[in-house]
């Protein structure tokens, strides 16, 4: 992947399944739906538009944070570089579970989110 190529950056909060006890199904989905959101809001956006015109080609690149207090940090950081995301919440619970940036060009907002690692859930047999 150069570092032009349109991304979709989407962080997920960890400690929803290692200490709140969520599935990963549910986790999964509180990706799917940050991502669907964002895509939504900034549909009108060129470099969305792009990157949705080559949809079997999409990069999604999901990362994980080990908390709340971390994932609104990044939301703030975002939001003081106007960097468009979305910042999910799942309802009616009122949690902050998920953000994901619109796409963007790799190099445009690696810096912004390069510190965290690429999620790896361990899968268990049941």
């Amino acid at each position: 992947m150069s570092t032009n190529t349109i991304v979709q950056y989407i962080l997920l909060r960890t400690d929803l399944l290692k200490e709140m006890g969520w599935s990963i199904g549910s986790v999964v989905a509180q990706a799917c739906h940050a991502s669907t959101a964002v895509l939504h809001l900034y549909k009108d956006d060129e470099t969305t538009m792009k990157y949705l015109d080559d949809m079997d080609n999409m990069h999604k690149v999901v990362l994980e944070v080990p908390n709340e207090d971390s994932l609104k940090k990044v939301a703030e950081k975002l939001k003081e570089n106007f960097i468009s995301h979305k910042l999910w919440i799942e309802q009616p619970e009122n949690i902050p579970t998920c953000i994901a940036l619109k796409p963007y060009p790799k190099d445009e907002v690696k810096k912004f989110v390069g510190k965290y690692k690429l999620l790896k859930l361990q899968m268990n047999g049941d």
